[in-house]
């Protein structure tokens, strides 16, 4: 072995992760986030910072994903990819993907050979065991995996650490302007448009362009009038499905004038999973009949808040806070005794309540007055707030807070009790349905800066859009 394979092995000792969620896979994500978080593996915001590509979720069965190769194909190589189906098995598929790293570090390749098709990545057993398809072995050459967030406060946990690229796939050509005659904003029967899929993803915006042709055949981007009457380029412009800190399964297109918002759309992948929601599964136990502790129901609402309180901080780049909330999150999960987590919890609102960086930086973002919520069929923290994306923060921490408390209460959760995370669960729509149809509302006319942010402010679930099985779920 030269020494450049021994650097090499030394590099790939901790691998960089990207990890990719698919609707109706929240179970497995929180599952693979705890044990990468466990073992110290750093988080890779773009697949250009990956050494493993981790999927959690079921792909596409005939073949619509194609977006997902696309992922594999900006991975530097040698790398591997691995596909996490079922809860449990984390641990086993990431000791089989460091396994093939190690693997290939060792291994010289005169020649790449094919990828392995779609669906054939290694995964692991319901016995734990490792199994499935083949791993990739590709020509050499180690990809960095270290994506620095930003931060504006001082701490100490570094863990859980993305970059927030405002890349990734996306699910087809639906265009904000209605011209290609796809839908904006999703209404429907909440599975949403997705497309036939696109391959390249990097750590760019990737732009979507009128169809002219420029210098060397090049596309140029269309230009039309702003909101200050000047004629500047529009362009168009895909996030998701694959970005870090991100709705699993949404596509938002926006059409942009210099940095400002015209129009926005929004598509959903479709939910493969037909299980109850991950964040509503206690409500939805208790309207079926089942005796769920209030405490369960606590911990579950806790939870949820926290994983998009995470997500929220993490886009506006305080990650220390953010790592926290994730830890605190899988305690709220796990059997972590109440006490304690409450303290902690109640500790981390306090902190991100007294930031006066971060109500300067989302205060005035994505004002939604509780009576445009109420007509949008918005429920839960949305409504309540009453207000911009700072608002919608203020209430989460409140509810964290509320939400320890009970903690400790055993009494059994009342059947017409149907107040999830989001909102209400019995309504005419899933409260996710109300939340993805104001989005394009609240970006119209903002600065781009500020967009992940009001995405992050709503948080979208979109393994509640499958509003029959839900409705049925909840015995409606």
């Amino acid at each position: 072995m030269d020494l450049r394979d021994r650097l090499r092995r030394a590099a790939l000792s901790r691998p960089g992760v990207m990890l990719v969620a698919l609707p109706g896979a929240t179970r497995v994500r929180l599952e693979l986030e705890a044990e990468l978080r466990r073992r110290g593996w750093p988080r890779s915001g773009t697949p250009a910072a990956a050494d493993l590509l981790v999927l959690a979720g079921e792909r596409d069965p005939h073949g619509e994903d194609s977006w997902l190769d696309g992922i594999w194909e900006g991975v530097p190589k040698p790398a591997a990819r691995l596909a996490v189906r079922h809860p449990g098995e984390a641990a086993a598929a990431l000791d089989t993907g460091h396994r093939l790293l190690r693997e290939d570090a060792g291994t010289r390749h005169d020649l790449a050979p094919a990828v392995t098709p779609p669906g054939d990545e290694p995964t692991a057993g319901r016995n734990g065991r490792p199994g499935g398809g083949p791993g990739e072995r590709t020509d050499d050459g180690a990809g960095g995996h270290h994506d620095d967030g930003g931060h504006h406060d001082d701490g100490g946990d570094q863990e859980d650490r993305g970059g927030h690229s405002d890349s990734g796939g996306h699910g087809g050509d639906a265009d904000p302007d209605g011209q290609d005659g796809r839908q904006e904003s999703g209404h429907g029967d909440g599975s949403g448009g997705h497309g036939d899929g696109h391959g390249g993803h990097s750590s760019h915006e990737t732009h979507e362009t009128h169809e002219m042709s420029g210098p060397a055949g090049l596309p140029m981007a269309e230009r039309a009038e702003d909101r200050d009457g000047l004629t500047l380029d529009r362009l168009r412009l895909p996030l998701g499905p694959a970005l870090p800190d991100w709705p699993a399964g949404l596509i938002l297109r926006l059409v942009l004038q210099g940095d400002v918002v015209q129009r926005a759309g929004t598509e959903t992948l479709p939910v493969r999973r037909r299980k109850d929601p991950f964040w509503d599964e206690p409500w939805l136990r208790a309207a079926r009949g089942e005796t769920v502790p209030r405490s369960e129901a606590a911990r579950r609402r806790c939870a949820a808040h926290l994983d998009s309180l995470g997500r929220f901080l993490a886009v506006a780049g305080w990650d220390d806070p953010a790592a926290r909330a994730r830890r605190l999150r899988d305690g709220a999960l796990s059997a972590e005794p109440g006490d304690r987590l409450r303290e902690d919890v109640v500790s981390l609102a306090r902190r991100v309540a007294r930031s006066r960086a971060l109500r300067l930086l989302t205060a005035g973002l994505g004002p939604l007055p509780a009576a445009e919520a109420r007509a949008a069929g918005v429920s839960g923290p949305a409504h309540t707030a009453d207000g911009d994306a700072y608002d919608r923060l203020l209430v989460w921490l409140d509810e964290l807070g509320r939400s320890a408390g009970e903690f400790g209460d055993e009494r059994p959760l009342a059947r017409d009790d149907r107040t999830g995370p989001r909102g209400t669960l019995d309504g005419a729509a899933p409260p996710s349905r109300g939340l993805l149809d104001v989005l394009p509302g609240l970006l119209s006319g903002a600065e781009f800066a500020g967009a992940r942010i009001v995405v992050a402010s709503l948080d979208p679930d979109i393994d509640e859009l499958p509003a029959a099985d839900r409705r049925e779920a909840a015995g409606v």
